[in-house]
């Protein structure tokens, strides 16, 4: 993929490519790095998130002047929450992965309180808040978006990793608005199947909800999921209660608006497909049954992994360090304790 030819790619590039990206990977989850900065290094600027047992905040690397979003994590909270295994992973999975639409990790390290993962910057706000301002898509920039995280899995599932989480808000906007996929809490390294029922309700595939063991399958219905959310405005099953979803998701009916193309909509009855052996991206042509729907027709794979595409949407930014993208939060003190908490938990970090 590198240096291919600006058309279609073959499948022999695509092979080869995957064949180095996954030696790249196994070296780098095989000597996991630790420590590689330290909180005194880093001035805190603005928080972009907060969550349950951490938030996430813009900050300024003191030597460089680089911006990065820095998730810091109290590691009392994610003991109590039983967390720590879904942490550790998270953390040796982002150390280890490097494609253009996942978000990239730079440092992470730890003090007596907190665990701190420090991501690159991608200031152009989330999915999530975009989809609000706008209501929803047009199919050309749906398709611009679902193309860069078919790429994405492609890339993650050749290394044996399922997300397990995707929704718009765990998408970013570059400033060049490319995508990246963030938040790695619930990805796992699966080689056969696994059955931990996690996820977001609107984004769960039947068989995580059925209990059945699943595999890498879930992704491509969450991609289903998420382009129909960017092309309509609204998920395809919703409901005041998550038990009414889970109804709905498992009955598979899927209905359409008037405006939606006659592609996209067959290439949805294929990714929202209860039935596994006719699910896209789980049959024997794999992600080619994606990669070469009608929908896709006019997607230059190899230009859009190079960037070279322009986006339909391009998010305003005054400068490197600008937060206006991002909703406000309150700003919490970051309190550090004189002993060190959890030491054993966290070794591996």
């Amino acid at each position: 993929m590198d240096n291919a030819p600006a058309k279609k790619d073959t499948k022999q590039e695509v092979k080869e490519f995957l064949a180095r990206a996954k030696e790249d990977f196994l070296y780098r989850w095989e000597h996991p790095v630790q420590n590689t900065a330290s909180s005194d290094q880093f001035e805190l600027l603005k928080t972009l998130g907060a969550g349950s047992f951490g938030r996430v905040v813009l900050v300024r690397h003191q030597e460089s002047g680089g911006h990065y979003a820095m998730k810091i994590l109290n590691k009392q909270k994610v003991v109590k929450l039983k967390q720590v295994e879904q942490v550790l992973s998270e953390k040796r999975i982002l150390q280890a992965i490097n494609f253009p639409f996942l978000v990239k990790l730079q440092f992470s390290f730890r003090d007596n309180s907190n665990l701190y993962l420090v991501m690159e910057y991608v200031p152009g706000g989330d999915m999530f808040s975009r989809l609000r301002r706008v209501g929803k898509f047009r199919e050309p920039h749906a398709c611009f978006c679902a193309a860069q995280i078919v790429l994405a899995f492609q890339y993650l599932h050749s290394l044996d990793l399922i997300h397990r989480d995707l929704k718009p808000e765990n998408i970013v906007i570059d400033q060049q608005g490319y995508l990246r996929v963030t938040d790695f809490g619930f990805a796992k390294r699966v080689r056969g199947r696994t059955w931990t029922l996690c996820g977001t309700p609107e984004y769960l595939a039947p068989e995580i909800i059925l209990n059945k063991g699943y595999s890498k399958a879930v992704d491509w219905w969450a991609l289903g999921v998420l382009t129909y959310e960017m092309a309509m405005g609204f998920p395809p099953f919703y409901a005041d209660q998550a038990v009414q979803i889970y109804q709905k998701i498992v009955s598979g009916k899927v209905q359409f608006p008037s405006h939606v193309s006659s592609d996209l909509k067959d290439l949805l009855r294929n990714l929202l497909q209860v039935d596994l052996s006719k699910r896209f991206g789980n049959l024997r042509n794999g992600v080619g049954d994606i990669k070469n729907h009608k929908w896709f027709t006019t997607t230059n794979w190899i230009a859009i992994y190079e960037k070279k595409v322009k986006a339909p949407f391009i998010p305003k930014l005054a400068g490197p360090g600008d937060a206006s993208n991002f909703d406000n939060y309150e700003e919490e003190e970051i309190w550090i304790s004189i002993n060190e908490k959890c030491a054993n938990e966290f070794s591996e970090f």
